[in-house]
């Protein structure tokens, strides 16, 4: 049956999308603000950039044991309402005048807590609510939500920063995650309750996840790809809008218009995912998207003011297209291999790590770009992005042991 007729699982949807749009509007409107109404520096970028992942590594694995020990469900309203509510104290410092840099990081890192939270929960949840048989269509289903919200979120973005000012921007990501919140709370599907662990104890249960997701070599090579990509992604998120600002001279609006052309990759990968499952298989599609897409992104650091400009979108298109596809198939694959009392551990060890990544490389990348430049920088990181594609291309998800893992998935 498709999760079409499935009411509760159309309500996380719904829900999803409406924060989705919120939370792309706020990642495009917080840079947008610091570098142009505050003035931020290269290196100020970097740290705003790192603020905002940077909970993945301060309570990342801790997350995955209170996750595993609690009804997911809550943990995810409380996110939505935390984030709501810090969100919403950006544009009120904006209208009294008091707005800083500062206050810009603190939301930022606090956001990125409460995210932390709701990313682990909510990965951890979505079994429970369609079964492992249809992980698949129901991770491709929110992607493509995620997708169309970076295709149109970035151009409205952009039109309200140049309208109306960034700070005012920030609203619609406060009020789509209290409209997630509301769709949550209708939700009517009972979970499985959270299971007592064997030996209880913070140390050991985070033990528990590492040692299944680092004694699985083919969760191994997916975490050391994502990893990669995301340092380096880090590292390119903290100078892509300078470099399209500064160095190629576009406008705000422009700006926006521009994340929003490339993620029609995103979108057109979210709904191809299923094609690539049918005709490659889970585990082959982890790899393949990854060798076919992820060196697109070579293509951006060509761009300039003139007609290379299609080459910045074309190499964003490319990347944002398999990194919907590969991503798709790896969290499916591993939502389908967990036991269910280690989702929470097991989803949390892997985000500490890929995760954890962005700000390690946000803060890497302010320090390049003050050091040898935008654009330099911006090659430092597409490389780094193409190359991460080696670990799940040299691992076992391509050779007969990721088909028989594959096929036991699958029984």
């Amino acid at each position: 049956m498709s999760l079409w007729s499935h009411r509760d699982f159309r309500l996380l949807w719904v829900g999803d999308t409406v924060s989705q749009f919120g939370a792309t509007i706020g990642r495009t409107v917080l840079p947008l603000l610091a570098a142009g109404a505050l003035a931020a520096t290269p290196f100020e970028m970097g740290v705003l950039s790192a603020a905002g992942s940077a909970a993945f590594l301060l309570i990342g694995l801790p997350a995955g044991v209170w996750v595993d020990r609690l009804s997911r469900r809550p943990v995810m309203l409380v996110a939505d309402f935390t984030r709501a509510a810090l969100l919403l104290s950006v544009p009120v410092a904006w209208w009294l005048g008091a707005l800083t840099l500062a206050q810009l990081v603190v939301v930022a890192l606090l956001v990125g807590a409460a995210t932390v939270m709701f990313d682990v929960a909510y990965q951890s949840y979505l079994p429970a609510l369609v079964g492992r048989d249809q992980l698949v269509e129901g991770n491709s289903k929110l992607e493509t939500s995620r997708a169309v919200a970076e295709v149109s979120g970035p151009a409205a973005a952009g039109g309200v920063a140049q309208a109306l000012g960034a700070a005012n921007g920030v609203l619609a990501t406060g009020v789509g995650y209290l409209v997630s919140a509301l769709f949550l709370l209708r939700i009517r599907t009972p979970e499985p309750r959270p299971e007592p662990p064997a030996r209880p104890g913070l140390v050991h249960e985070i033990g528990e996840g590492l040692r299944f997701v680092f004694g699985h070599p083919s969760l191994r090579a997916i975490v050391g790809c994502t990893g990669t990509a995301n340092f380096f992604g880090g590292i390119g998120a903290a100078v892509t809008v300078l470099f399209l600002v500064r160095e190629l001279g576009l406008s705000e609006g422009v700006v926006g218009l521009l994340f929003s052309t490339a993620g029609v990759g995103g979108v057109l990968g979210a709904l191809t995912t299923g094609w690539w499952n049918r005709r490659f298989g889970q585990t082959r599609t982890i790899w393949l998207s990854a060798l076919v897409t992820f060196p697109f992104g070579l293509l951006v650091p060509f761009g300039a003011a003139d007609w290379r400009l299609v080459l910045v979108v074309l190499g964003e298109i490319g990347v944002a297209y398999g990194v919907i596809v590969y991503n798709v198939s790896q969290v499916s694959y591993r939502q389908s291999i967990c036991p269910d009392h280690l989702l929470g551990r097991m989803n949390a060890s892997i985000r500490f790590v890929v995760w954890g990544a962005l700000p390690l490389g946000g803060l890497v990348g302010g320090a390049l770009g003050e050091g040898i430049g935008i654009r330099s920088t911006l090659w430092v990181a597409m490389a780094g992005q193409a190359a991460a594609l080696l670990w799940v291309v040299l691992s076992p998800l391509r050779t007969r042991e990721g088909e028989e893992q594959e096929d036991a998935v699958i029984a």
